[in-house]
């Protein structure tokens, strides 16, 4: 713990105004910096402060915010054997500067992001969707996106051929009964008179 709240310290001390928060939640810190000095946080913990493995990056959603996303990345010291969060949060059809000249892993990652929540990476070297397929609509990890999606893929038989159509929910999925099985059903299942039936 003491580690953790002198590694805050010294990033806050390292890039002076870019640093909004730093919390310690459950044994793990994260420093919430400003997006536009995003770039200046990560190079002090790439070189100096020694935090040379991006292990992951990804984005998360909060619709009701005026800065709807977060970028979020987990990086790793060996050396010092720590873990740190870094946040910044975004507007939507904001670009954050992107990141893969500090730590090269970052292009997929970005792109993952990018694909997900719609959250574009200024100087990306190659900045195209990873995860859906061609001319995708919408960003599917937003809380605004339909469950369904709005497109349906199916492989047609007599057109020998995928087809794309848009998506139609049958009557039965309408009205389909989400009662869990083990509470039972309001209504007699055929071979349930059986269990009624007085014996003689």
């Amino acid at each position: 713990m003491a580690d953790l709240n002198a590694l805050a310290e010294e990033v806050s001390g390292a890039a002076p105004c870019a640093v909004k928060e730093a919390k310690l939640v459950v044994g793990e810190l994260t420093i919430t910096v400003l997006a536009e000095r995003l770039l200046d946080v990560l190079r002090y913990l790439q070189g100096p402060g020694d935090f040379k493995i991006l292990v992951d990056q990804c984005g998360n959603d909060w619709p009701q915010r005026e800065k709807r996303f977060d970028v979020v990345y987990h990086l790793l010291s060996l050396t010092r054997n720590l873990r740190i969060r870094v946040k910044a949060e975004v507007g939507e059809g904001q670009a954050v500067a992107s990141s893969v000249d500090i730590y090269p892993a970052a292009g997929w990652f970005e792109r993952e992001t990018f694909d997900m929540y719609g959250i574009a990476f200024e100087g990306h070297p190659d900045l195209r969707r990873i995860l859906t397929d061609y001319g995708f609509s919408g960003y599917p990890l937003r809380k605004d996106f339909p469950l369904t999606g709005y497109v349906e893929v199916r492989y047609d038989d007599e057109l020998k051929r995928v087809v794309y159509q848009p998506v139609q929910l049958v009557q039965e999925f309408r009205d389909f009964d989400f009662m869990s099985p083990w509470e039972g059903a309001p209504h007699i299942l055929p071979g349930d008179e059986k269990a009624t039936e007085k014996k003689p």
